[in-house]
């Protein structure tokens, strides 16, 4: 029954990975996109894409927050005694963010706008290096087991962490350039097609660097993770691998048809290799899933408003996804692109 509990936790990280994570790579690419001139267009490309679904997807954060505190409470104090900087960065981001990506569209002067503009996309960039700083963690061994805080500096400071968030920070660019792409193919304006696509190589050649540059790293700062990357998860690293190259040749086709769901293949196998890594171990080596779960009944409850919490979200989530696809949303007006 942990197992189960286990996995949904990890699905739920997963999910928010991939559709939080196009969000904030989003964010990256409006922090990049240059002055008001010239990162006009990009950035009404980018808001439009996000303006629909960018306050859902923080759903999958509360949900795996609760999932952890409720069936592993042990890691969740352990997890939150140790990291509380970093989460605490990643909270302030998250607010942030959202009050700049709302009031920027709102107030009437240029500097306001700015103001609040560079907020929306510095903290797009801030919070998944917290998040990905706070994996590199707990991949690391630094979060000690029995509740007990660790060092709240060292924890997240440090080679494994730094790692980590730059590769976050890399994917999550990524998978954004490719939701961009199909944004700017869906609105016919293929000169920003053009300009995600060009993104979209470079990010994937950054996140390759980073993660061939993070085989030194792991193998001497977190070891055991690295062994199950070498073994065990093998399998997925390399599909992780073959479907970041596929998903960029994909993104050169005429039709770019398959690019984004290769590119989501990517990430997902990414992060399942990491799961797989680290299996069966909640914090690697010092406590597992079994002995951190929480007592059955507990567990048997979770699982239960799990099951009801996936017939309720994905269906309304697929809804908001279909209908922001097929411009039915309000709000969704934009200037038409520049011949």
């Amino acid at each position: 029954m942990s197992t189960a509990a286990a996995i949904i936790l990890f699905s739920a990280i997963t999910m928010y990975a991939i559709f939080g994570g196009a969000d904030f790579g989003a964010g990256f690419w409006d922090l990049v996109a240059g002055g008001p001139t010239r990162g006009a267009r990009p950035r009404e490309v980018i808001d439009h894409s996000i303006a629909p679904v960018w306050e859902a997807n923080h759903v999958w954060l509360i949900f795996v927050f609760v999932v952890l505190w409720t069936c592993f409470p042990q890691a969740y104090a352990s997890i939150t005694l140790t990291l509380f900087v970093p989460l605490t960065i990643a909270a302030f981001g998250i607010v942030l963010r959202g009050a700049g990506f709302a009031f920027r569209k709102a107030v009437l002067r240029t500097r306001d706008r700015r103001t609040f503009g560079a907020a929306f996309a510095l903290s797009s960039v801030l919070v998944p290096y917290c998040f990905g700083a706070v994996v590199g963690s707990i991949a690391s061994g630094r979060v000690p087991s029995g509740g007990k805080a660790g060092d709240p500096w060292t924890s997240w400071v440090n080679p494994t962490s730094m790692l980590g968030g730059v590769l976050a920070v890399c994917v999550t660019a990524y998978l954004a350039s490719f939701f961009l792409v199909w944004e700017a193919r869906r609105l016919s304006d293929n000169s920003m097609v053009a300009y995600f696509r060009r993104r979209a190589l470079a990010a994937g050649v950054a996140a390759g660097v980073v993660a061939a540059g993070g085989i030194f790293v792991l193998s001497n700062d977190a070891r055991y993770v690295f062994d199950g990357l070498t073994s065990r998860a093998l399998p997925l690293v390399i599909l992780s691998a073959a479907c970041g190259v596929g998903a960029l040749l994909l993104l050169r086709a005429p039709t770019r048809a398959g690019a984004r769901v290769v590119a989501v293949a990517a990430v997902v196998s990414l992060l399942v290799g990491w799961g797989v890594a680290q299996w069966d171990y909640l914090l690697p080596k010092t406590l597992t899933v079994a002995s951190a779960a929480a007592p059955s009944a507990t567990i048997t409850t979770v699982l239960v408003a799990g099951a009801l919490a996936v017939l309720i979200l994905v269906p309304a989530f697929g809804l908001l996804y279909v209908l922001d696809q097929k411009s039915l949303l309000p709000e969704e007006g934009m200037p038409d692109p520049q011949p």
